[in-house]
């Protein structure tokens, strides 16, 4: 594993975006300048139109953070055509598509293909791979991609495994990644068979590998993952037949479940393991009690030269390794707070001791180790809130890129967006780069779309926003930002503090901005909505800041905008006017803000004459000849009848 310097790549935000970025963004915010919709509404690829691979990964990657909402398997079907476009390297995440369009991609003879939560693929995108599988080196299939059935030899399959004789008919693969595989230990015989020249696999969360039996199938393996599979049933023949592959250079048992990280004698264990395997340089046994109780100590299963015996190991099944330290090691949420220790053979560690290991622990959970990141993203959280924290941009790409390879994880969201706000918080004025500042921008408003009835993450997106320059930091997620917090106004307990905070933040959005953003809040139902809030707290016998804030938010978005003065009328806004005239007359905070908005109805001629019912016009004469304190309420009655 890298140093910690060498894992963040910061400078990648400074200056400007790279044209060919833009390029790819507008192309996948508006697909009908490369395609045409077909009858089903399927895409087809304009004629003389001619992308190379280069271009078409591009595409796909770019495509899945674009906001243009498309069916996928519409989308995918750009990539029909084999001549005039072709793919090599493909990560798909968090997607709709089905087998037909993992057709579609894998007809390119792929070199890569990785399918991360696609959780409508079955079994028969397999049979789609095996076709094409010439050139394909790399496959994997993370998260809820579950594409192996629960048993090889079921009866309702109609596929019939152990007649053919094989699963995977890809003789060149190099990598392969299967997660949470549901078959029993005695079928993996038959899952990897003609798989030999297979250097990586992961079987993280899979059920029932039993004690890897089946290791003679991949011979060659130089990195194998075992996360979250349990292994403590039988340490003894387990550790036997993983130390038959003596190329192994990687090995992760990490455990997020306790119990299956217990073993008997763990020390015996771990040493028979590191013993057993010469080459290994990275070794993750996170969340097990391996790293035993911390005691330094001479080594006791193994062979060491007295003039060695000065050196020890507060790892006592690591000792041999004093001299020939790993190159990594994953010790987080170990037992007895292994990480915590002074002497470690190891010149890279993760665990949760201090910053760099939390940071390190996050880099190793990032892709496939979702309830492990959670738990580290909680920790770099209390980092940032009672410690001094030395990395800040380090820890703000890790916080930005676990929110956005997992957006639909709750807790990574909430622990994300509130270390996002102290990040941003603790940064002096004009430190954040543009770039950087949308990044931050677009990851919030992600997580708060995705769980938007989640009041803390609500809290949490809301308190960092606050900490930008309102509206003109976010005039590039504008729309996004505004339906969000409609919902959460509409939504959210009434009185609690996310609906003031996103009220305030409303009320901002629609301050020095152009007609176009004051048309837009009245076409997303923001006088509606603002309406709906008034009449609940008139209702309810309440004053408080919502209410002001909720008239100066019509008062800004009615300026010199008819369209939503007119929204105002025709949503009985008049009504509530009265109505908050009599229940609050000394009010002279929300007297002005409704006045405020009334100047504006008044200057748009053809609604006057619905402010000029005696109704209206008497409450107008009581006000006017009333004698308000401090800023004067008089003013706005008198620029209400000022026009010709």
């Amino acid at each position: 594993m890298a140093e910690l310097d060498d894992l963040f790549h910061t400078d990648q935000y400074v200056g400007p975006e790279r044209l060919t970025d833009l390029c790819f963004k507008l192309i996948c915010e508006n697909l009908d300048i490369i395609s045409i919709k077909g009858r089903r509404g399927h895409r087809i690829l304009r004629k003389g139109i001619i992308f190379p691979s280069e271009i078409c990964d591009k595409i796909i990657e770019y495509a899945q953070h674009s906001e243009a909402t498309e069916d996928d398997d519409c989308f995918f079907s750009i990539f029909k055509n084999l001549t005039a476009t072709r793919l090599k390297h493909v990560k798909i995440s968090n997607c709709s598509l089905t087998d037909v369009s993992v057709n579609t991609v894998v007809n390119h003879k792929l070199y890569e293909l990785e399918l991360t939560d696609c959780s409508n693929l079955t079994e028969l995108c397999i049979e789609y791979i095996n076709d094409n599988s010439e050139n394909l080196h790399n496959l994997a299939f993370h998260g809820t991609s579950m594409v192996v059935p629960s048993s090889l030899n079921a009866a309702d399959s109609s596929i019939d495994y152990y007649e053919r004789g094989y699963v995977f008919k890809t003789p060149n693969l190099r990598r392969l990644a299967l997660g949470y595989v549901g078959i029993p230990a005695s079928e993996y015989a038959m899952l990897l068979k003609g798989l030999t020249n297979l250097t990586h696999l992961d079987l993280s969360n899979s059920f029932d590998i039993d004690v890897f039996e089946f290791y003679y199938l991949v011979p060659n393996l130089v990195s194998l993952t075992l996360y979250n599979v349990k292994v403590n049933t039988d340490p003894k023949s387990f550790v036997r037949n993983i130390c038959q592959l003596k190329n192994l250079r990687h090995l992760d048992i990490s455990q997020s479940n306790y119990k299956h990280g217990q073993f008997d004698n763990p020390n015996k264990v771990l040493c028979d393991l590191v013993n057993g395997l010469p080459q290994l340089a990275s070794l993750d046994i996170g969340g097990t009690n391996l790293a035993g109780r911390g005691v330094a100590e001479r080594p006791v299963y193994t062979k060491i030269e007295d003039s060695n015996f000065g050196q020890l190991s507060d790892i006592p099944g690591l000792a041999s390794r004093i001299n020939k330290p790993l190159q990594f090691l994953g010790l987080y949420g170990t037992a007895h707070g292994a990480c915590r220790r002074h002497d470690i053979p190891a010149k890279v560690v993760a665990g949760d001791a201090n910053e760099d290991q939390i940071l390190i622990a996050a880099h190793v959970c990032m892709d496939n180790k979702q309830e492990l990141l959670q738990k580290v993203l909680s920790d770099l959280y209390h980092v940032f809130r009672y410690e001094n924290c030395h990395r800040m941009d380090q820890a703000l790409c890790t916080v930005l890129e676990a929110m956005e390879k997992h957006p639909a994880q709750k807790h990574i969201q909430i622990s994300g967006s509130a270390t996002l706000f102290y990040i941003v918080k603790m940064k002096e004025k004009g430190e954040l780069v543009a770039r950087m500042k949308r990044r931050i921008i677009s990851t919030l408003l992600a997580g708060m779309s995705a769980h938007r009835d989640e009041e803390t993450m609500m809290r949490n997106g809301c308190l960092a926003l606050c900490q930008f320059r309102i509206p003109q930091d976010v005039m590039s997620n504008y729309e996004a930002l505004v339906k969000v917090l409609l919902h959460s106004a509409k939504h959210s307990e009434p009185e609690s503090f996310v609906q003031r905070i996103g009220i305030y933040l409303l009320n901002s959005l629609a301050c020095q901005v152009e007609g176009k953003e004051k048309k837009l809040l009245g076409k997303l139902g923001c006088v509606k909505t603002m309406l709906e809030l008034v009449e609940y707290r008139v209702e309810s016998n309440i004053f408080d800041d919502v209410l002001e804030v909720a008239w100066s938010t019509m008062w800004n978005m009615t300026d010199e905008t008819s369209v939503n003065c007119q929204r105002f009328l025709d949503e009985k806004g008049m009504a509530l006017f009265l109505l908050c005239v009599k229940q609050y007359p000394h009010k002279e905070e929300l007297l002005r803000n409704m006045m405020g908005l009334l100047g504006n109805v008044a200057e748009v001629e053809y609604l006057r004459i619905h402010l000029m019912q005696e109704r209206y016009v008497t409450v107008f004469a009581s006000l006017l000849r009333s004698n308000s304190d401090g800023i004067e309420v008089s003013y706005f009655f008198l620029s209400l009848f000022s026009f010709d």
